[in-house]
């Protein structure tokens, strides 16, 4: 009985595989971040680009050689 006490005692206080799932679990929070920026920034600048090339279709002469007036 008492063999099984101290191995209970034993395995409780083992911590030796914590810190790799803490670290697991750390990267995977950063993972979820940049997952999120990325995506958000995405989606402006997909907007941006839309209205720049809405905007130069919409140009005079079709979004060609700009010509500076004299």
């Amino acid at each position: 009985m008492m063999n099984t006490l101290n191995f209970a005692k034993r395995l409780w206080s083992d911590d030796e595989g914590a810190t790799a799932i803490e670290y697991g679990l750390l990267a995977a929070l950063i993972a979820v971040a940049i997952i999120g920026a990325v995506t958000t920034l995405g989606e402006g600048l997909i907007g941006t680009f839309g209205e720049v090339s809405a905007e130069l279709a919409a140009a005079p002469d079709g979004g060609g050689e700009v010509v500076a007036e004299e």
